[in-house]
C-alpha cells in the first residue's frame, strides 16, 4: 500500500479514535453507512437524463466529490478494520477480471473506441 494511502488511513482513525466513535464502528454499521453514501451518491443522477448529467456534473462536482470521499472514507475504514489490503484486492481482482473478461472475446457497443 502507497505512503498516501497509508496516511489517508491514519488521518481516518485518529479521527474516529479522537472522538471515540469505534465503538459504534462494526462491520455492519460500516457497511450501512457505506449504503448510505453511495444512495446520496445516486441521488445526484436519478431522473436525469444522459443529455442532463454532464451539465449537472460540472455544476455539482463538489458536492460530488465530497459524497464520493464520504464513501471511500467508508470503504478504507472497513479494510482497516478488517485487515483487508484493499489495494492489493482490487488488484488481484482486475487481474481476475481482465482473464475471466478477455478482450477479444468482449463485444464492441455503440460509442466505443471499436466502433466510432
Amino acid at each position: 500500500m502507497n505512503t498516501e494511502l497509508k496516511d489517508i488511513i491514519r488521518k481516518i482513525i485518529e479521527f474516529r479514535d479522537a472522538r471515540y466513535r469505534k465503538q459504534f464502528h462494526n462491520p455492519k454499521d460500516i457497511a450501512l453507512s457505506m449504503v448510505l453514501e453511495a444512495s446520496e451518491l445516486m441521488e445526484h443522477f436519478q431522473w436525469k437524463s444522459t443529455e442532463e448529467i454532464e451539465q449537472y456534473v460540472n455544476e455539482h462536482k463538489e458536492e460530488i466529490g465530497e459524497v464520493l470521499a464520504d464513501v471511500l472514507y467508508w470503504v478504507l475504514l472497513m479494510s482497516h478494520d478488517l485487515k483487508i489490503n484493499v489495494i492489493e484486492t482490487l488488484d488481484k481482482k482486475i487481474e481476475n477480471n481482465e482473464r475471466n473478461y478477455p478482450i477479444e472475446k468482449s463485444k464492441a457497443r455503440i460509442g466505443t473506441p471499436e466502433t466510432a
